[in-house]
């Protein structure tokens, strides 16, 4: 009886062990062959995951790229804005400050060249303003004055052109110097229209600046071509042409003041400028002198008589007397005639441009061989309209 429990004993741990083992090796076959399963999946996406590890990071990239350009676009305009707004303020500034000094009475202690130094400062740096002014007086529909307006606004589309009759040039002249009573006297008592037609020409440039023409002139190219394109126009105060350049022998005294004299019907100029300012200043006070003597009434159809006074002669005076101030003009060496006899090509002394006789006196018919051709600016008819001024004896 011991022996066979003892068996059947034996024989339960058997039939334990061997099933329990069994299981043990599935179990591990199992985990094995899972293992394996995902060791080859993760090798298998493993080039996948690092591609779209690096797209990933590339769109990242591209977004925070993105992001910084944005960023500064938005920092361009507003620095943009800014600097227009600084523009915009400085120009308020300028007329605020412009409106403040009109209302400023000048310093009566100041001479008249000083009264017009501290209205009308003379900037070299400026530009040249885009202005084109005229003086008639008959009226606005004549058909020379609509072919002339019309031949200088086709040649000049970004200028205001301006034909000023009597009243608005009184009206202007009150406007910008009805603070400086010396100038307000002279000019109300100058005895003829061509006496004021210059005066006044001399006083707007003065104070705006511009291009001055007669009405008897054609343009032939546009004003920006007056300037050669060797110069900068921030080297140039002031355009002027040769009117008369005498021939040696000649009899120059008989219908000239001077032997070489500088047009004034045709001037382009930055305002301020101290020739402006000199020419004002003398025609000021010769006037007012010849008032004071009783002498304002003169020959008016001699053309000496107009230059000397407001005219050519005293103009070129002026001109020449700038260039021999070594102050004003810089110019060391001194200055007469013979530096523009029978000039060219257009000359820059000084911050003037002195062009040629040809220049502002073209002819009206120009050869396509004619070798002056690119110095040709202006045709002047010199319609001398003053000529019907009555004879008075001196």
């Amino acid at each position: 009886m011991a022996k066979s429990r003892s068996f059947w004993k034996v024989k339960k741990l058997v039939w334990f062990i061997v099933p329990t083992i069994v299981l043990v090796l599935l179990g591990v076959r199992f985990v094995n062959n899972s293992k394996s399963t995902d060791l080859q999946t993760i090798l298998q996406n493993l080039p996948t995951e690092i591609s779209q590890s690096i797209n990933n990071a590339n769109n990242k990239q591209q977004k925070d790229a993105d992001i910084i350009a944005r960023f500064e676009e938005l920092t361009a305009l507003l620095l943009a804005k800014q600097e227009e707004q600084s523009k915009e303020f400085e120009k308020e500034r300028k007329v605020l400050e412009k409106k403040i000094n009109d209302l400023k009475p000048v310093p009566e202690d100041l001479t008249l060249r000083e009264k017009l130094s501290y209205n009308f400062p003379y900037d070299p740096r400026a530009k040249f303003p885009a202005f084109i002014w005229q003086m008639w007086n008959g009226k606005r529909d004549d058909i020379e004055v609509l072919i002339n307006k019309q031949q200088w606004g086709d040649k000049n589309p970004g200028f205001v052109h301006e034909i000023l009759n009597d009243e608005i040039v009184d009206a202007i002249v009150r406007h910008y110097y009805n603070r400086i009573p010396e100038i307000m006297e002279a000019y109300a008592s100058l005895p003829t229209r061509i006496l004021k037609i210059d005066f006044s020409k001399y006083l707007i440039l003065l104070a705006r600046g511009g291009v001055y023409v007669d009405m008897d002139t054609v343009p032939i190219q546009p004003i920006p071509n007056w300037i050669p394109e060797a110069l900068e126009p921030n080297e140039i105060g002031m355009i002027v042409g040769i009117e008369h350049d005498a021939a040696p022998n000649s009899n120059w005294r008989k219908n000239f003041v001077r032997r070489l004299q500088f047009g004034n019907w045709a001037i382009q100029t930055k305002p301020g400028h101290p020739i402006l300012r000199e020419i004002v200043a003398q025609i000021t006070e010769l006037t007012l002198h010849r008032k004071e003597e009783n002498s304002l009434t003169l020959n008016f159809r001699n053309d000496l008589t107009i230059m000397g006074w407001t005219g050519s002669g005293v103009w070129t005076d002026v001109i020449f007397t700038y260039f021999n101030d070594y102050i004003k003009s810089g110019v060391r060496s001194k200055t007469t005639w013979r530096d523009f006899h029978d000039i060219r090509r257009p000359k820059l002394l000084s911050d003037i441009l002195v062009l040629p006789q040809f220049s502002f006196d073209s002819p009206q018919t120009i050869e396509n061989d004619d070798p002056r051709k690119n110095y040709y600016f202006v045709v002047h008819s010199g319609s001398r309209f003053w000529k019907g001024a009555p004879k008075v004896e001196q």
